[in-house]
């Protein structure tokens, strides 16, 4: 087998759907290196990675685990990604700095559309991957048709390396077709080398065929030894499989079951021997500084015990405890192995190393000693979907609170805080609601702030129909100067999204040049709460008479005549309740498209056209007009439908005015609040 021309420490994604069998994957593989003891398991909460709090009483990765270990003296390190649909962040962070991938998935045909978005990410970050089946010992399925299914949703050529052998329960071994061997499963212990059976040599020989014709596909002198039935030594197959994984034109399939230790060792070999190095993964970056030293920052943490914790891969130099990068001082360098950080003086190229107390410096940032910025690419932070407002169970954790949101979003960039300018109130907007959960999990493990989540309030607005003339006095009498204010107001319905304009008509001082815009601040105070109890827009106001006292006339009055003849003017007006309209794009696999037509007819939504996805083989894009208040929890029922695929972009569209029944219902609803 030839041995990788790469040197120096490499780094592996471990990206998959959730449940796939990544975090059972990466113990399987620190056991292998000697970097653990034994073996964890996830029920038991013993696993190096999901050390958190959240982790464990999830029972799920909630963050990406950082764990380093030495194999056959190469050093490496695994950023165990999550796999829930809501906490991808990590995953696209993860694949911007390692050198490959190993994406986990299930032996089920009908979850394998789940990996999608994650060989999707794999296509945009250019890097190469292996494909490993999880859980042989309880499939079902033959790998034929598994195969099948993987290469519909695959957007490089998958070439089998193993076969599993079928056994009574699943699988009872797999044969190795680049090394002809063949692996005995022994439940909890490492697989058995065994001789291939006669009666499987037949499989042996034909699956082994289609493996040397796919690579064949990018090399003339090999389909020319296959023409003439010559088989090349194993070395050269090897140096094939490595070769072509490393350009990107196939991804190799492995086999196994990581919880059983099976297929583990051989999947930590190929690794070794076909992973390229830091070298090979710079030079397909699009732009690397010059500097002797730089470092990408691809995830920040905010440790009780330890402060601000920035996890960077160093691509060019050494970092050394105390230096300064564009004026932020490292104090404090760190190796990770899941939630254990042991000191260190230096990091070298290629490592990923902790570095502490770097507080000017963001997830994504390039650092070099001469500046710290975006040099380097970084992927966009996912789009938000689904929104909450954060209160605090107690009020005096208000300051605090605001803190530490402010440190979580710095932790996970797909996380934002918004001012919604309709409803006036400040939201967080996440991946989905376990993504939010799990936010005010920490807010309290971390920041002992507890919060509840509640739903934000729909930007309700109200106008009118049609147009009056209005007159109204306010006059208060009550020993000294008195307070009075004559006006007589024009107003007039005017078309969306034109606002509240004031204009003045006066003539001949009726009411002095000095009151008028006190008289406009009363119209703008009053349209805070029109009649229907909402904020008033899209009116045009024009005071065109009055009358003022010399004595007791003052701007106080003149506004509260304002106030006044709104007041009374608007419930003659025929108020009318308007709601926010967005536009939404709704992204889903074609076999869904269907459904979601249906959700959005459902949630009184205007369907405006559907076409392929761009760039996405099997998905459809929908364009539809949506009430704000349907999308609150659109992302929940769209991923409910789509075996959480489906996702969607919204944007403020239009006020449009809302009548009958549900009209009635926000209105009553509003005065009870007020109430």
């Amino acid at each position: 087998m030839s041995e990788n021309s790469s040197s120096g420490p490499r780094c592996v994604a471990i990206v998959g759907p959730y449940l796939s069998g990544k975090t059972s994957l990466l113990e399987g593989l620190l056991f292998e290196a000697e970097a653990i003891p034994r073996r964890g398991t996830i029920r038991d909460g013993t696993t190096a990675g999901d050390a958190s709090q959240e982790a464990r009483e999830r029972n799920m990765s909630v963050e990406v685990n950082v764990a380093q270990a030495t194999y056959l003296g190469d050093s490496w390190t695994f950023l165990d990604c999550p796999g829930s649909v809501e906490l991808q962040q990590d995953a696209k962070a993860a694949l911007a700095v390692a050198d490959a991938a190993v994406v986990v998935c299930d032996p089920e045909a009908t979850k394998v559309p789940m990996l999608t978005p994650v060989l999707k990410s794999i296509e945009q970050n250019d890097i190469p991957a292996i494909l490993f089946i999880n859980k042989l010992d309880v499939a079902s399925e033959s790998i034929t048709d598994l195969m099948s299914a993987l290469q519909e949703v695959a957007v490089r050529p998958l070439v089998l390396r193993q076969i599993p052998v079928p056994g009574k329960e699943g699988s009872d071994g797999y044969l190795d077709l680049a090394a002809e061997r063949y692996y005995q499963y022994t439940p909890g212990q490492r697989s058995r080398l065994i001789e291939i059976p006669s009666e499987m040599q037949d499989r042996n020989e034909e699956a082994r065929l289609d493996l040397l014709e796919s690579l064949a596909d990018f090399d003339d002198d090999l389909l020319e030894l296959l023409f003439e039935e010559t088989v090349p030594p194993a070395a050269e197959i090897f140096e094939h499989l490595r070769r072509d994984l490393q350009e990107g034109l196939i991804m190799p399939v492995l086999v196994g079951s990581a919880e059983q230790a099976s297929g583990v060792k051989r999947l930590l070999k190929a690794l070794r021997h076909e992973v390229p190095g830091v070298e090979t993964t710079l030079a397909r970056k699009d732009a690397v500084p010059a500097d002797d030293t730089v470092v990408q920052v691809f995830k920040t943490r905010h440790l009780p015990y330890a402060g601000k914790i920035s996890f960077g891969r160093v691509w060019r130099g050494k970092v050394d405890d105390g230096m300064s990068f564009g004026g932020s001082r490292v104090s404090g360098l760190h190796s990770m192995l899941g939630g254990q950080m042991d000191k260190i003086s230096s990091a070298g190229c290629g490592d990923v190393v902790a570095m502490g107390r770097l507080e000017s410096v963001l997830t994504g940032n390039t650092l070099t000693p001469r500046e710290v910025g975006d040099a380097m690419p970084w992927p966009e932070p996912l789009a938000p979907v689904y929104a909450a407002v954060i209160v605090p169970e107690k009020w005096e954790d208000e300051v605090k609170l605001s803190a530490a949101i402010a440190k979580l979003i710095e932790e996970d960039p797909s996380i934002s805080r918004r001012l919604n300018e309709l409803s006036r109130e400040t939201a967080i907007w996440g991946q989905g609601d376990t993504h939010l959960q799990i936010m005010a999990q920490k807010l309290k493990s971390r920041f002992n702030t507890s919060v509840r989540l509640q739903a934000p309030a729909t930007g309700y607005q109200e106008s009118i129909r049609r147009s009056i003339q209005h007159r109204a006095r306010h006059k208060k009498q009550s020993g000294g100067h008195g307070e009075f204010g004559d006006v007589h107001l024009d107003i007039r319905p005017t078309p969306r999204g034109s606002g509240i304009s004031f204009t003045d008509s006066i003539s001949g001082g009726v009411v002095p040049k000095q009151y008028i815009p006190a008289v406009e601040a009363g119209v703008r105070d009053y349209c805070e709460s029109g009649p229907l109890g909402f904020p008033v827009i899209d009116i045009s106001v024009n005071l065109y008479d009055g009358k003022y006292h010399a004595v007791d006339s003052s701007d106080w009055a003149f506004r509260k005549a304002g106030i006044l003849a709104m007041k009374q003017a608007l419930p003659d007006c025929s108020p009318v309740l308007l709601e926010p309209v967005c536009s939404v794009q709704i992204f889903i696999p074609t076999q869904f498209t269907a459904n979601a037509q249906s959700t959005i007819l459902r949630r009184r939504g205007q369907i405006l056209g559907f076409a392929p996805r761009e760039g996405w083989n099997g998905w459809d894009e929908i364009k539809a007009s949506m009430p704000q208040s349907e999308t609150h929890d659109l992302i929940i029922e769209l991923r409910s439908q789509t075996m959480g695929l489906g996702t969607f972009e919204l944007e403020f569209d239009r006020m449009a005015e809302l009548t009958g029944k549900l009209a009635s219902t926000v209105v009553e609803g509003r005065r009870q609040q007020d109430d």
